[in-house]
């Protein structure tokens, strides 16, 4: 019979100093590693994005052209006509209050990430573990994917918020696939969790995100013709818009290979060797799924997207947020997973190069390039989750990817430790070998 208790967060112990004092280096890091008022890069004086955002709903509301037009610095609007629609609560907003209203904003969903990565894991939400997850989330403000999210103003916080909402509902909800849909009509690139649902053969959900994607776009359609034409039959297909393959921040399979040629990645290599990364990852994340690991399987999907994405930015990679979660769960079973979760720290940070008093640039991948070490930090997202991906393998392997799902479901929800405890129950079980 399953175990249905939930997991808590010991009350006591090194965990909880750990997490408080990680969360402590990362502010001083934060803080300290540039100016903050500093113009184009402190994190206080950000917005770019979002006032992108804004300036694509403006558009909309004011029947200017959307995509033929430049719009912030001189930056064209790259995302569906769907997600203006979207963006229009942001215009609603004043000007001035823009920047620090959706920095807040996305503060609260980067916590409510971190809650959902618990509530993956079977943890009951207590307010120890809201605590936890606040300083959890203050330690991954430093990792450059949320710094940057943060600082841009970025929209990849909430459609993470919007998949993990759907991977908590039933496999058979009504609802399920929802979120999903909703985040690809937006971005595209939430659409991979299409597949991965499909994969899992949950094809309720499927069917429901790819109508809501769908619908999102005849919606946008119906609202904005002349712009959804042109998005579908020209904007979409000129991936010139975003940046040149081989741009430095380019984080995906196909920036890793025209770093390597040094120019434009071949479609056809870049097709062939992404779709063998998806495959494989839809083979890993499945056995996950069906042996009970929810937020590794979702987590290595989110990374899996990231990496198959024709053009990845670094702060696209905020799928290393639930990744440190899981990593501190197993934390609390064995010490050696807190070094684990050093080094993802560690590799990730928002560490910065100072070329001059007002020119900084910030994460590994942007490092001088005359550095020999940076001819491997500039490919270091797609590296670390090929470790991810390879390292879900390895464990798969050893373990067996025959064990039934609610032999694994109950193993994902033991209480190895006595420092974690249920709620319902006196004492904890000791764990089966």
């Amino acid at each position: 019979m399953r175990d249905t208790r939930k997991l808590e967060f010991p009350r006591t112990g090194p965990a909880i100093y750990l997490v408080a004092g990680s969360a402590l280096l990362s502010m001083i890091l934060l803080f300290t590693t540039i100016d903050p008022f500093l113009d184009k890069g402190g994190f206080l004086v950000g917005g770019l994005d979002v006032h992108i955002y804004r300036d694509g709903a403006f558009r909309i509301v004011h029947q200017l052209p959307l995509y033929t037009e430049p719009t912030m610095r001189g930056l064209l609007y790259t995302y569906t006509p769907f997600s203006t629609i979207a963006f229009v609560p942001i215009y609603m907003v004043p000007w001035g209050y823009v920047t620090n209203t959706w920095l807040v904003f996305n503060l609260s969903v980067l916590i409510a990430c971190v809650l959902l990565s618990w509530r993956l894991l079977g943890y009951r939400i207590t307010t120890r573990l809201v605590v936890v997850s606040v300083l959890i989330a203050a330690t991954l403000v430093f990792i450059e994917p949320v710094r940057q999210t943060l600082y841009f103003g970025q929209i990849n916080l909430v459609l993470m918020l919007l998949v993990l909402l759907d991977a908590l509902r039933a496999d058979r909800s009504k609802l399920g696939g929802l979120g999903v849909g909703l985040a690809a009509g937006i971005k595209l690139t939430p659409i991979y969790f299409v597949a991965y649902l499909a994969a899992l053969r949950q094809w309720r959900s499927a069917a429901v995100a790819f109508a809501t994607f769908v619908a999102s776009i005849a919606f946008a359609w119906a609202i904005l013709p002349a712009d959804s034409r042109q998005y579908w039959t020209s904007t979409f297909f000129q991936s010139n818009r975003i940046a040149v393959d081989n741009h430095p921040s380019n984080q995906s399979i196909r920036g890793v290979i025209a770093h390597l040629l040094d120019g434009p990645a071949p479609v056809w290599l870049w097709v062939l060797i992404a779709g063998s990364v998806a495959t494989a990852s839809l083979i890993v994340t499945t056995a996950l799924y069906q042996r009970g690991e929810r937020l590794l399987s979702i987590t290595l999907a989110g990374l899996t997207a990231c990496a198959v994405s024709p053009f990845s930015w670094g702060h696209h990679w905020v799928w290393f947020v639930p990744l440190f979660v899981f990593l501190v769960h197993k934390g609390l079973d064995n010490w050696r997973w807190w070094v684990v979760a050093a080094v993802l720290f560690t590799v990730t940070a928002s560490w910065t190069y100072h070329w001059s008093k007002t020119w900084v640039s910030i994460g590994v991948f942007l490092l001088p390039p005359w550095w020999a070490v940076t001819k491997v930090l500039i490919n270091g997202y797609v590296i670390e989750f090929l470790v991810v991906l390879i390292a879900a393998g390895i464990h798969l392997r050893r373990d067996g990817w025959s064990a039934l799902s609610e032999r694994s479901a109950e193993r994902s929800i033991r209480l190895p430790l006595l420092r974690r405890r249920s709620p319902e129950s006196s004492s904890c079980p000791t764990p089966s070998p």
